[in-house]
């Protein structure tokens, strides 16, 4: 089991109780910020962090690709374009990445696809189907399905649901 240390604790109670003191925010911040990397770098799973950073690492390369699904996650994935661009095999490719993300690509594609189709039914609440288009679903029926999945509700109950959640719980009139 991982723990944290009490160092890091401290440190991240300190950035926390600067939001108390909003003048010393622009000069103490980055300190304790800077203070916090330091502590976590030094950590249980410091190795494993600094890898990301390590240009030519295998999770450096899998950052890129999970930066590149980020951004596109709306169209059509193809993992050979994906293990060519980081010039690694389709095998060594899906055990780098199931190692970094815990799940596939395409797995890791869908649930960046439905959370984002989740994001606009609520922020701009546009329909499921539409939704679904927007993020890259070519059947709202499979969306449906797979956001159900997901989220145990069919998508409009669900997103209904969180309204409701929103707006009994934050009400600020």
């Amino acid at each position: 089991m991982n723990r944290t240390s009490f160092a890091l604790l401290e440190a991240i109670l300190r950035l926390m109780q600067l939001l108390d003191a909003p003048e010393d925010i622009p000069v103490l911040a980055p300190l304790v910020i800077r203070e916090v990397l330091y502590r976590v770098l030094q950590g249980e799973q410091g190795a494993r962090i600094r890898q990301f950073a390590v240009i030519g690492s295998h999770a450096n390369h899998i950052a890129q690709v999970i930066q590149t699904i980020n951004q596109h996650y709306d169209r059509t994935l193809a993992i050979e374009q994906l293990t060519n661009s980081v010039n690694m095999s389709m095998s060594m490719f899906h055990k780098h990445f199931k190692r970094v993300t815990a799940m596939s690509p395409l797995q890791y594609q869908k649930t960046v696809r439905l959370q984002a189709a989740r994001r606009l039914m609520l922020t701009e609440t546009v329909s499921a189907s539409d939704a679904a288009y927007r993020v890259g679903y070519e059947s709202p029926s499979q969306f449906s399905r797979e956001y159900a999945r997901m989220y145990g509700r069919p998508p409009m109950h669900d997103v209904q649901e969180l309204r409701s959640y929103m707006a009994r719980d934050f009400d600020f009139r």
